[in-house]
C-alpha cells in the first residue's frame, strides 16, 4: 500500500481481509498429490520477508503444561469434526480423554489480517495472547516467523511429525519446518445454493459475474489472490506470468459486475452463513466449507471451474509467550496420527498433510476415498495454479486496486 495515500475507514477495515485465509500454494501441476511440494514458495508473500533474513527469537513464557492440563487453540470456522448433534467435537474429546488436557477451542480466526490485528499488539508488547496454538496461512506464517512472534516447535514432543507428507516438507517460508506444521489444504472454487439459483449450477466465473438471475446474490472473497486469480484464469491468463494489464482486465470484469449490482459484497470466512441460508446464491468459496455444509444441506453445490482454480494450506504455529507450549505440541502430535486425521478429513473434506490418512478415511467411508476434494487426482491438481509472487510495487498497486474496487 502507498502509505502517503490516505484510506477511508471502510477501506482500512477491508484491508484486514485482503490477504486472507487461502494463500495460493500450488506451483507444479499434473504431479498427483506430490505436486503439493510447491506449497512453500507459492504461498510466500512479499510482505512476509525473505526466508534468508535474520529471525528474531520469540519470547517464551514459563511453560505451565505440567501443572495446568490446558491448551487454548484458535482456528477457522467449519474446520474440525463435530458430532451429529453438533454439541461436541469427537477428536478433541478423545484427546482430552487420552491425555487429561482440556482444549479451549475457539473459532475466532476469520481471516489472516483480521486475526493478526488482534494479536499483534500483545505479541509486540511481549504479552501472552491467551492462545497456545493457532492455524495461519503460509504467507502469514512467514510474517510471524520473520517478526519473532512464533516459537520453534520441539519435535521431541511431536514424534508423529514423521508422518508429514513429503510434499509439505520442503517449504521456503519455514525451511525444515522448524516453526510450523500444516493443518489442512484445499481449493478456492465456486459455491452455490440451488434453492437460491432456481435449481441451476454455477460453473464458471463468467456465469457468476454476469448471469442476471444471480444479480445481488453473489459474493467474492476478500482474498485478492483467490477472487482475482479465478477471474484471471477465466480470462485465459497464466497465473505464473500475468501482466499488470492482465490484472487490470480482471479488475475491470469484477468492477463491471459490481457496478451492475451483481455483487452483494466481499467476505471472509463468514460467507458460509449466507450461502446456507440462501441469502447468497453463489460465491467464490473454499472447497471444504461447501462440501462439509453440503452434507446437511443437499442444495449446496461446488464447482472447480474448468478454467482453473487455486490451492492453499493453513499451518499450526505456537505464539510467543504461550503458557502451555508442551500441551500444544502434544495436541499437534495427536492430529498427526493418521487415524485421528482421518476422522477430521471425513468431516471437513479438505486435503490432509498426514501420510496414511486415506486408508483411515476409507475405513470410515469407502466412498470418501474417491472424493477429489480430499484426495485430488493428478488431473484435478493439474488445473490448480499458482498466483505468481508479486514485487513490493505490484503488491501495493494490486492491493490498492482491489481494495478500492471492493470498498468503493
Amino acid at each position: 500500500m502507498n502509505e502517503r495515500t490516505p484510506i477511508t475507514p471502510m477501506q482500512a477495515a477491508f484491508l484486514r481481509g485482503v490477504l486472507s485465509r487461502r494463500s495460493l500454494v500450488l506451483g507444479s501441476a499434473g504431479l498427483g498429490v506430490t505436486a503439493l511440494a510447491a506449497c512453500g514458495s507459492a504461498g510466500k508473500s512479499p510482505n512476509a520477508g525473505s526466508s534468508a533474513s535474520v529471525t528474531p527469537t520469540a519470547k517464551a513464557a514459563e511453560d505451565l503444561s505440567a501443572t495446568e492440563k490446558l491448551v487454548n487453540w484458535s482456528n477457522w470456522q467449519q474446520y474440525i469434526d463435530v458430532s451429529d448433534d453438533e454439541k461436541s467435537r469427537p477428536t478433541l474429546d478423545a484427546f482430552t480423554a487420552a491425555t487429561g488436557i482440556k482444549v479451549n477451542y475457539t473459532e475466532d480466526y476469520n481471516d489472516n489480517d483480521e486475526f493478526y490485528a488482534k494479536v499483534r499488539p500483545l505479541l509486540d508488547g511481549g504479552k501472552d495472547t491467551g492462545r497456545d496454538v493457532w492455524c495461519s496461512t503460509d504467507w502469514m506464517v512467514a510474517r510471524l516467523i520473520r517478526q519473532g512472534y512464533v516459537q520453534p516447535l520441539d519435535k521431541a514432543n511431536i514424534p508423529n511429525a514423521k508422518n508429514l507428507e513429503a510434499s509439505f516438507q520442503d517449504v521456503s517460508f519455514d525451511p525444515g519446518r522448524k516453526y510450523s506444521l500444516p493443518w489442512q489444504a484445499g481449493f478456492a472454487c465456486i459455491g452455490y445454493n440451488t434453492k437460491a439459483t432456481g435449481g441451476k449450477k454455477v460453473e464458471s466465473m463468467t456465469q457468476l459475474l454476469t448471469d442476471p438471475s444471480l444479480k445481488g446474490k453473489v459474493t467474492l472473497l476478500s482474498e485478492m489472490r483467490d477472487s482475482v486469480g479465478l477471474v484471471l484464469l477465466e480470462q485465459g491468463k497464466d497465473l505464473s506470468s500475468f501482466t499488470a494489464a492482465d490484472f487490470d482486465a480482471a479488475i475491470e470484469m469484477i468492477q463491471k459486475a459490481k457496478d451492475a449490482g451483481q455483487i452483494q459484497k466481499f467476505t471472509g470466512n463468514e460467507y458460509t452463513d449466507g450461502l446456507t441460508a440462501g441469502d447468497i446464491a453463489a460465491c467464490v468459496a473454499w472447497s471444504g466449507d461447501v462440501a462439509s455444509l453440503g452434507l446437511d444441506a443437499p442444495e449446496l453445490g461446488l464447482t472447480l471451474p474448468s478454467a482453473g482454480y487455486t490451492l492453499w494450506s493453513d499451518n499450526f504455529v505456537i505464539p510467543a509467550m504461550a503458557k502451555h507450549k508442551t500441551n500444544a505440541e502434544k495436541l499437534i502430535n495427536y492430529y498427526y496420527d493418521p487415524a485421528v486425521m482421518g476422522e477430521v478429513e471425513a468431516w471437513v473434506n479438505y486435503i490432509s498433510p498426514v501420510a496414511g490418512t486415506k486408508e483411515a478415511v476409507v475405513a470410515i467411508d469407502a466412498s470418501l476415498g474417491e472424493n477429489e476434494l480430499i484426495f485430488p487426482s493428478a488431473e484435478t491438481l493439474s488445473k490448480a495454479k499458482k498466483f505468481r509472487d508479486l514485487s513490493a510495487e505490484e503488491e501495493s498497486t494490486f492491493t490498492r486496486q482491489f481494495t478500492d474496487l471492493a470498498t468503493g
